[in-house]
């Protein structure tokens, strides 16, 4: 049994979505119904392009003080979100805000700390992640850890942060394994760019997807988008890492032909040992969904 780990997010934000109408305006537009929930539960969403491609990931849970909605969010494009969700609302009564003088933080582990009152939702993405707290930034949870400590425990586990390992207008939600991540629903009403993200799941299109990666010699990888290679062949190429662990969007076929010729990927110099996450599940067969 491991004590719980609590510690200070700073590079997330919260955007408010104010009002009665909230829930259904969201949903008509993100790739996961976030309609029905309940306080203290939370949903994984992704705001694609209309072609499919990835711009915005974040978790959504109500606002227990008033109708709507929060969104957990990267910080540093809170403003494009915020930009791009103003353009859709058209007639909806909906406000949308950044919230102040709130702070983030995760904790994970066995148990949950003294959380005061502050708001608290599990991250819906995986257990192992632990939970979500929304604090005040003048009032945090005590007891806090290094924020090294969950960079380290989601790259082991092998969870994308957002745009940090997901390109921009770019991306693709199997490839980055949002269904096993549960940030997709397959059975919901239609939302922006669900037709590219349906023919992938349904034609098994999936041809490359996250992995994790360590260098073989213990050495601290190359950064994000530096190539990987097979044989002097692109194979894939570097998502973040902290020093001898990281993430990398890998193309299937080079990972199967690897492992089948004893073969090492290598990155900057350094050959790779490769895994799919856990929670990942098998790969696709030929690179079908």
């Amino acid at each position: 049994m491991t004590e719980v780990t609590c510690v200070a997010l700073p590079n997330r934000a919260l955007l408010s979505l104010q009002g009665e109408e909230a829930a259904g305006f969201l949903n008509a537009l993100v790739s996961n119904d976030v309609t029905g929930l309940q306080p203290g539960q939370a949903a994984y969403a992704a705001l694609l392009t209309p072609q499919g491609k990835f711009l915005h990931d974040f978790l959504v849970t109500p606002d227990p003080h008033r109708p709507g909605l929060l969104l957990d969010v990267a910080a540093d494009r809170l403003p494009d979100l915020q930009r791009r969700l103003t353009l859709y609302r058209l007639r909806a009564k909906v406000g949308i805000q950044p919230v102040e003088h709130f702070c983030c933080y995760a904790a994970f582990g066995d148990g949950l700390p003294n959380l005061t009152g502050a708001p608290a939702f599990p991250d819906p993405r995986l257990p192992a992640l632990g939970w979500r707290i929304w604090a005040p930034c003048n009032a945090p949870p005590s007891h806090l850890s290094d924020a090294v400590a969950y960079e380290a425990h989601r790259l082991a586990l092998g969870v994308p942060d957002g745009a940090r390992d997901i390109e921009i207008e770019k991306g693709i939600l199997l490839e980055n394994h949002f269904e096993a991540l549960n940030g997709v629903d397959f059975r919901k009403g239609c939302y922006i760019g669900q037709e590219l993200t349906a023919r992938t799941k349904y034609r098994g299109l999936v041809k490359k997807q996250l992995h994790i990666v360590q260098a073989e010699s213990g050495a601290a990888l190359p950064p994000a988008g530096t190539l990987v290679t097979l044989d002097g062949a692109e194979a894939g190429e570097m998502r973040s890492s902290l020093n001898g662990t990281g993430l990398a969007l890998l193309r299937l076929e080079a990972v199967a032909k690897a492992e089948s010729d004893g073969k090492k990927l290598e990155a900057g110099g350094l050959a790779l040992r490769v895994r799919r996450p856990d929670y990942a599940g098998p790969p696709p067969e030929s690179g079908k969904a």
